[in-house]
């Protein structure tokens, strides 16, 4: 009985993060329970970009176990393509760039992130997905890149210069 209420509250924050991910595949790793999930994921301030996130997805047997019932590994994998017109609304312009997607991957002091930053030198974006947590940061991280050049591209605000 425990344990529903456990795989609930996990669920349930899961389900109330600010996530605007469609799961579009996953993939069985082993006979535990273990998959790797993929998502898609729209920019919200970047029309015609798709990004495509991988993640694990450990089972109940893992969990049991490892004795670690609360959170899934840091890995996760990213790759984002234009899969439309672009049209670039109101973004951040800055070094540390803007927070596009978060889900919680663990009960509460993990979360799954992806970061859009423009790169104007080169005319890119930048999408980076890593986890953020309270203490004991990972440095596992995956990024893509979408290149504008040569696109016909509309800033809603006008390019930067």
């Amino acid at each position: 009985m425990r344990l529903v209420g456990i795989a609930g509250v996990v669920g349930a924050l899961t389900l109330s993060a600010p996530a605007s991910a469609q799961q579009v595949g996953e993939v069985g790793v082993d006979w535990i329970g273990n998959d790797i999930v993929v998502e898609a994921i729209k920019d919200p301030k970047v029309e015609g970009v798709t990004c495509h996130v991988s993640y694990f997805d450990r089972g109940v047997i893992d969990r049991l176990q490892k004795g670690n019932w609360f959170e899934s590994p840091s890995d996760t994998a990213i790759s984002c393509k234009q899969t439309g017109a672009i049209k670039i609304g109101d973004i951040e312009l800055g070094e540390a760039g803007e927070e596009i997607f978060k889900q919680g991957i663990s009960l509460i002091w993990k979360e799954q992130v992806v970061n859009r930053i423009y790169d104007k030198a080169n005319d890119t974006l930048i999408y980076l997905a890593h986890s953020r947590q309270v203490q004991d940061g990972s440095a596992k991280m995956s990024m893509t890149t979408v290149p504008l050049f040569g696109e016909n591209v509309v800033w809603e605000n006008g390019k930067p210069q």
